[in-house]
């Protein structure tokens, strides 16, 4: 069953409101005057990370792409969960332990329990609980003319793993994007009520922005020319249509991906945000490139068909 039809399924069963009809980042569960988002990931070896990458940068990244999903709804972190794979590799699993200290130390979430399994392949999940004291924007509620924009620059993981696959020359900057994600907690708390809709992006520029123009029942043009790119992902890809395709189809990014019909609030110091596109009549993602319609990619990102 592919990953679309599997979580459709599912939806029969997701009826309580606080599960957002399985259309969000993450599930809203309002209770005694709290609201609490809850959020869950998963990364498995071969498919999220590379047998080779330092356990340490996967410990952060476990908790990253997670507080990435807090972002997206304006809230704060309360405490993890994490359920781990066991192998009989202590050196391993003590460089994991470190990690995660560093990064909840840095995120500022306690780790509450979980659970340890024993097996052959390393899956980590990790269920991260967070409360939002005011609004906590969706996916659904983009309105046509709202102007999107995206915060940070858009490749720089993707291009990070061809690094460490040594598919392109080494970069350093490239692999710690790719290896430690920084989502923006601050800046989506300012963003929360000024927002018609926000995610983040973890499947890949478009394909998100499709998910958002689906769930809000309106059209996501993006301006291909727009994507912010880093210095890094310039020097390493080059600045083309091929490669900005590239950087907006790869994924990994954890950034904020937004419409609002507002003027932008006070932001973070050093925090990009890039105006990118527009709401539109329709439904999904579309694009132009120099003021012209260009076609969608055959792939827009990441899904869990098959293997990355």
């Amino acid at each position: 069953m592919a990953e679309l039809d599997f979580i459709q399924s599912l939806r029969a069963l997701a009826t309580h409101p606080a599960a957002r009809g399985l259309m969000d980042d993450a599930a809203v569960l309002e209770t005694g005057g709290t609201k609490l988002v809850l959020t869950q990931d998963t990364l498995v070896e071969g498919v999220h990370f590379l047998p080779d990458d330092p356990p340490e940068s996967i410990a952060w990244k476990l908790l990253a792409v997670n507080m990435s999903d807090l972002a997206a709804k304006g809230a704060k972190p309360v405490g993890a969960l994490m359920g781990y794979t066991l192998r009989g590799d202590q050196t391993w699993d003590q460089a994991f332990v470190r990690g995660l200290a560093e990064a909840a130390e840095h995120f500022g979430v306690p780790l509450l329990g979980g659970d340890t399994v024993r097996g052959r392949e390393r899956h980590l999940s990790l269920t991260l609980i967070g409360e939002a004291t005011g609004r906590v924007p969706g996916r659904d509620g983009a309105q046509q003319g709202d102007v999107v924009y995206v915060s940070g620059t858009i490749g720089d993981a993707g291009a990070g793993l061809k690094s460490r696959l040594g598919e392109i020359e080494a970069s350093e900057a490239l692999e710690a994007a790719y290896l430690r994600p920084n989502p923006n907690l601050e800046l989506g708390a300012r963003l929360a009520d000024q927002v018609t809709a926000m995610m983040d992006v973890s499947d890949g520029l478009l394909i998100d922005a499709n998910r958002l123009g689906i769930a809000s029942e309106v059209g996501v043009q993006i301006d291909l020319g727009a994507i912010p790119l880093s210095a890094a992902y310039r020097a390493a890809s080059g600045d083309t249509l091929e490669t900005r395709l590239s950087a907006a189809t790869a994924g990994d990014d954890y950034v904020l991906l937004f419409a609002t019909n507002l003027p932008l609030p006070p932001l973070p110091q050093n925090v990009q945000v890039t105006r990118i596109g527009q709401i539109i009549r329709g439904q999904g993602v579309s694009l132009v490139f120099e003021g012209t319609p260009h076609a969608l990619p055959k792939t827009l990102g990441w899904l869990h068909d098959s293997p990355r």
